[in-house]
């Protein structure tokens, strides 16, 4: 494991508004699946009080070892997995806990991760291709990715995950570099990909040009969406009756994909539009408590400007469903 970072100040995106949202109490269970550096977590265990229980899961085992010492004065409180989200009822089972009060995911890249050169998530510095939220799991890297996969691949990420209208550029002009020779580094695929946009596009854009592309490889890597399904077509049966979950996503996909989870719990009848009486006795599973997303104000993003894409929704159980819910 690599040793953590004094240096490193984390700024928890939304923490206040998740801790409302969530209104944690005292004796209460509760699941963070994204841990991180554990701003959120122990903000949480703050607000709950005298009891309350946390179980924090990462992939990045870097975040870990923080996490551990900035959860310190909770310790006996705390039990930290090296797992992913997706993966959170492994460790509920292990701790015994058949439901809990409360969930948090806070999805995406870290700000370690991403200012961590070495890690090979920016394009802003000279690092090996890697993207991999794990680094020591046996997952493909991006440089897998960029030099082995075809040019309808590359091209689908990028316009799909990376939502890049250059994506058919990017690709072929991936393809033929890496034909001369192997892309081996983030400075060199940057390269790449900012030459591969028209003159036009690169002087009149807000970002640089790979920001899109590398967005799109580092959720291919670390399939992003495919956890994100995985946790959404579990958690609400592991939460109470009154328990509550917020999501934080950065990406349109992803929020997408929360908020039409959200809307499916609940609704109520799903009978056919052409029956006129409900026969399924279907009732609302959840209620939504933020009819819009929650976003950050004028103070938090003068503070964090990365909370800027950021946006929370929550939702809180109602009744114990006889089905999965999704």
């Amino acid at each position: 494991m690599h040793s953590p970072n004094p240096s490193f100040t984390h700024i928890p995106v939304l923490r206040d508004t998740v801790i409302r949202q969530l209104a944690p109490v005292a004796g209460g269970r509760y699941l963070d699946g994204t841990l991180g550096f554990a701003g959120h977590a122990r903000a949480l265990l703050e607000a709950a009080g005298e009891g309350a229980q946390l179980c924090g899961l990462d992939r990045d085992t870097e975040a870990l070892d923080r996490a551990k010492i900035h959860l310190a004065p909770f310790a006996e409180r705390v039990h930290l997995f090296h797992l992913r989200y997706s993966q959170f009822e492994l460790a509920l089972d292990e701790l015994g806990w058949e439901q809990i009060d409360g969930a948090l995911i806070d999805i995406g890249v870290s700000s370690m991760q991403i200012d961590n050169d070495e890690r090979g998530f920016s394009f802003h510095g000279e690092a090996r291709l890697d993207m991999r939220m794990d680094q020591y799991s046996s997952e493909q890297s991006a440089w897998h990715i960029v030099n082995r996969e075809c040019y309808d691949f590359l091209k689908d990420i990028i316009a799909r995950l990376g939502e890049d209208p250059m994506a058919g550029r990017i690709a072929r002009a991936i393809c033929d570099a890496r034909n001369k020779a192997p892309i081996n580094t983030t400075a060199e695929l940057a390269d790449i990909v900012y030459k591969a946009y028209p003159v036009a596009w690169r002087k009149k854009a807000r970002n640089h040009p790979a920001t899109r592309t590398f967005q799109a490889l580092r959720m291919a890597v670390n399939n992003e969406l495919g956890e994100l399904e995985l946790f959404l077509s579990a958690i609400v049966r592991r939460l109470k009756v009154g328990g509550r979950l917020a999501v934080i996503t950065f990406h349109s996909l992803e929020d997408r994909m929360v908020k039409h989870a959200m809307r499916h719990w609940a609704e109520g009848c799903r009978c056919p539009r052409h029956v006129l009486r409900c026969e399924c006795g279907h009732v609302p599973e959840v209620l939504i408590l933020t009819k819009k997303p929650l976003i950050a104000d004028e103070a938090e993003l003068a503070r964090n400007p990365r909370a800027s894409s950021a946006k929370l929704r929550v939702i809180e159980k109602l009744v114990e469903a006889e089905h999965d819910p999704r």
